[in-house]
């Protein structure tokens, strides 16, 4: 069975907001990240979602590769009019953000709870 096949993602809709979990642990593989982005970019470009919370709950590690995806899906969606947010990053996962500067691009809150509050 191959792994193209395979949902990256668990969506789940909250109200008008859009919950999308990623799956996987490790989110290194360049196949795999394509297929995250290719699902993530459909939330907005074929679903026209404009609330979204990208929940990383499961995820341990993220590679550059994966930022980059995050990085465009941000502008999608403001070029959307929409809001993304994200939730449930681990420390160190964190600091990659920090580090780079992109938890000031990124609305990054504790929980799931907390991203929906006010959207």
């Amino acid at each position: 069975m191959s792994a193209a096949g395979h949902r990256r993602l668990e969506i789940e809709e909250v109200g008008d907001v859009t919950v999308a979990q990623f799956v996987d642990r490790k989110i290194l593989d360049e196949t795999n990240i394509q297929i995250i982005g290719n699902q993530l970019f459909s939330l907005v470009d074929d679903d026209d979602r404009e609330k979204i919370i990208l929940d990383f709950s499961n995820v341990e590690y993220l590679s550059s590769a994966a930022l980059g995806k995050l990085i465009t899906m941000d502008k999608k969606v403001k070029q959307a009019r929409g809001q993304l947010r994200l939730c449930s990053i681990r420390p160190d996962i964190y600091e990659v953000f920090a580090i780079t500067k992109l938890n000031k691009l990124f609305s990054i809150f504790e929980n799931r709870d907390k991203a929906l509050e006010g959207f």
